[in-house]
């Protein structure tokens, strides 16, 4: 598949998060490729008071401010990481959190990371796709556009999307800014 050109990424959060289903999250590590097609997705736009650009750029969230396709890996509730997509121009704090794949490559190594979650469920939800996929918080920063580590690529096929309020959340809740493939049996939380 082609990777995702910058340019091709829309350049608002709300549209990146909805782009982005269907399309492929790849991890090449020493050991081979990793590779899930991303069925869920959340936007957490530039003022979202539940986004972790809220604060302002710290040293922690500067990849949210990045220009748009870079990562931001960070620890979740102190136990796992999770996976964010900068979503606007650089300078402009935002981000896409990548909720959850559909397996494609690499499962052997997927079940290796993660032995005791069954196959079905490996990359179901954030903290779990970035453990079967190895994702860490070396990769924060990493531009998804160039690098030969971390990238996306085009889906082979559109997918059918569903939009739902966002999960997990203790306030802002009502907003519609999740968006699954419809009928995928990877989402996390089926709407």
């Amino acid at each position: 598949m082609a990777r995702l050109t910058r340019r091709a990424l829309p350049m608002a959060t709300v549209e990146l998060a909805r782009y982005l289903i269907g399309k492929t999250l790849v991890h090449a590590t020493a050991r081979g490729r990793i590779a899930g097609r991303i069925v869920e997705a959340e936007a957490y736009p530039p003022g979202d008071p539940t986004g972790y650009a809220r604060p302002g750029l710290t040293t922690s969230n500067a990849p949210l401010f990045e220009a748009r396709g870079h990562a931001y890996v960070r620890m979740l509730y102190g136990t796992c990481y999770n996976i964010n997509v900068a979503a606007e121009a650089e300078g402009v704090g935002a981000g896409v959190l990548i909720r959850a794949l559909e397996p494609l490559e690499g499962l052997a190594l997927m079940r290796r990371n993660y032995p005791t979650v069954k196959e079905a469920a490996l990359t179901r939800g954030p903290g779990r796709l970035c453990r079967a996929l190895g994702i860490g918080p070396e990769l924060s920063g990493t531009d998804l556009c160039t690098s030969d580590r971390l990238w996306l690529e085009r889906g082979s096929a559109r997918p059918r999307i569903q939009v739902s309020t966002r999960i997990g959340l203790s306030r802002d809740q009502h907003r519609r800014r999740r968006f699954l493939e419809r009928g995928s049996r990877f989402v996390s939380v089926p709407p």
